[in-house]
């Protein structure tokens, strides 16, 4: 895509058309993650060993630390690249892009040798006891030792190439990775294959970071001239402007995803106090919850290049049009999986296992978290909106609200009151009050924006 064929999508094209342009592959590219994310629990699940699949659940908190790294500059840096763009900055666009990109290698090395050093104090933080602890530090030592840079800087490269406008490549680097981890998984982990189990469960998802890593590198390489996506470390500088403004929007999305590592941990060791099987359906019903979720993420993240540079070209109404647009399809599409998750709980827990036990606790998790899904599509789009427009502080209190005032709260006292399966309706509770606020902050941005319009 031409930089005058950008220009046309972010300014002129009709918003149901141009979000549709970027939301599409970027939908497209989160379900494909989807299966990416259920495919080892897929896999591991057909051995019907439950400390297996109980490895890749305790190890999830662990990879979700990931986000936070990917969101810092991965959010950050994008951020910057398309309000720089829509005031006419190319200078900043790329040093941006090549700021997010090394500063995210560096996070993803200092990642695994933490996480390398801290090994088995960590595996008991995470839940793991004597029963689950040699698959879980197999499956880790893949995942998060060896495989924490290519998979952080995958997630990373492709934020930097939306953010340009280039949603497709995006998408298309990171599901070769997610679907080549869909292939590998079944050869490394059953029993006609390598029969690693959920060490190759990890192992496959390695080697698909690795691949994924490497087509944006080839992209780079092929469309140089023609992209703002920067990786030449002559363009790197720790310039005033740029570091405040990657991590003004970064630094609180990155601490909203540790929120959020630290919720599912506290989620797991709750459930962990119980049994194996209760751990392995946690972990199944909350794969299933990723479908709507990623959906909403993917059309959250995809429209905000789109609202970033009508927000910094001052076309506020395009902007405001475009949320409004991306809010509708996202709830009718929430509303729909939800009912189904409420209908079918147990046919869609027994595609992953077929365990009585499991199949009887998911079905209860999957109904508590899908009801949440229709407002956590309200609240991811409306902390994407602060994200594209710098308004990082916004963002950081949502996600204080989210996980430290409402939903961990939530966990101790549902869980108290009803015992291990009020775990999943703590989600519900505190995102029925996030996007009641989501609305009311946005109504709140709209109109400050059209006074704003008005004396100018």
């Amino acid at each position: 895509m031409r930089q005058t064929d950008k220009t046309l999508l972010f300014e002129t094209e009709p918003i149901p058309r141009a979000v549709v342009t970027l939301a599409v592959p970027g939908v497209i590219s989160s379900l494909v993650m989807v299966l990416y994310n259920m495919a080892d629990t897929f896999f591991v699940g057909m051995l019907n060993n439950p400390v297996e699949n109980a490895a890749v659940t305790l190890v999830a908190p662990v990879m979700l630390a990931f986000n936070a790294v990917n969101n810092l500059f991965g959010v950050g840096a994008s951020s910057m690249m398309s309000r720089a763009m829509g005031s006419g900055n190319q200078d900043t666009v790329r040093r941006s892009s090549v700021f997010g990109f090394y500063c995210a290698l560096l996070s993803g090395l200092l990642f695994s040798l933490g996480v390398t050093v801290l090994f088995t104090p960590l595996l008991r933080l995470l839940g793991a006891d004597a029963g689950t602890m040699e698959a879980t530090a197999a499956y880790m030592r893949w995942t998060v030792c060896l495989g924490a840079a290519p998979s952080i800087l995958n997630v990373v490269m492709a934020y930097l190439f939306r953010a340009e406008g280039s949603s497709l490549h995006a998408s298309i680097g990171t599901m070769s990775g997610c679907l080549l981890n869909i292939v590998l998984d079944p050869i490394f982990i059953l029993p006609w294959g390598l029969n690693m189990g959920a060490s190759g469960a990890g192992c496959a998802t390695f080697v698909s970071n690795c691949v994924a890593c490497l087509y944006f590198l080839t992209l780079i390489a092929v469309r140089r001239g023609k992209t703002l996506v920067c990786i030449n470390p002559r363009w790197f500088s720790f310039r005033r402007d740029i570091v405040l403004g990657v991590c003004g929007v970064g630094v609180p999305a990155a601490i909203q995803n540790l929120l959020n590592v630290v919720g599912m941990t506290v989620l797991n060791n709750f459930t962990a106090s119980y049994d194996a099987s209760a751990v392995a359906a946690m972990g199944i019903a909350q794969r299933v919850s990723m479908v709507p979720m990623y959906v909403s993420m993917g059309v959250s993240q995809a429209v905000m290049p789109l609202v970033g540079y009508n927000y910094a070209s001052g076309n506020h109404k395009r902007m405001k049009e475009t949320v409004r647009f991306s809010a509708k399809i996202s709830l009718i599409f929430q509303t729909t999986v939800t009912a189904l998750c409420w209908i079918f709980p147990s046919a869609i827990i027994s595609l992953f296992m077929k365990d009585a036990a499991i199949v009887a606790y998911g079905r209860q998790f999957l109904r508590g978290l899908s009801l949440a899904q229709p407002f956590l599509c309200v609240d991811f789009l409306a902390v994407g909106v602060f994200q594209a427009c710098g308004m990082g502080s916004s963002a950081l209190v949502f996600a204080v609200l989210r996980k430290v005032v409402l939903e961990i709260p939530a966990l101790v006292i549902l869980n108290a009151i009803f015992p291990l399966y009020g775990l999943a309706y703590a989600q519900l509770c505190a995102e029925v009050v996030l996007a009641v606020a989501s609305v009311l902050t946005l109504r709140r941005i709209f109109r400050r924006l059209e006074r704003s319009t008005r004396l100018q």
